[in-house]
């Protein structure tokens, strides 16, 4: 019964540390993209202080490109929303896998209490 109980925890554990694997990986995705976010938020703000026919160079690979102002924002605005709806995809993910992780402790805790009582009767028989 103890060895039954103990490959079953064994196993929570294992799963309870892969939740956390990707929690950690989601956690990190959102900071990156937090830090997109951020730097497209200045670059707009940026363009929004700019007087119309200003120029504006778009780096592709080595060679700056002249743009033009509204095209250069538009393609900023663009990537502010889609760095948004990842961001909130993200709050989600983690959301839910906090959710998972606080299950997966709680059935972690009494698996160890049920191990440690089947130790105890085992040790007393």
């Amino acid at each position: 019964m103890a060895e039954a109980l103990q490959k079953k925890l064994q196993t929570e554990v294992e799963k309870y540390q892969a939740l956390q694997k990707d929690y950690q990986k989601y956690v990190g995705a959102k900071q990156q993209l937090d830090a997109q976010m951020n730097e497209n938020t200045l670059v707009k703000e940026e363009m929004d202080r700019l007087e119309q026919g200003a120029n504006i160079f778009k780096m592709i690979g080595p060679v700056l490109v002249k743009q033009e102002l509204e095209e250069a924002k538009i393609t900023v605005q663009k990537r502010v929303d889609y760095i948004t709806g990842e961001i909130k995809r993200h709050e989600t993910t983690i959301k839910d896998l906090e959710k998972k992780q606080e299950s997966h402790r709680e059935d972690l805790a009494k698996l160890q209490q049920q191990f440690q009582q089947a130790k105890g009767a085992a040790i007393k028989a």
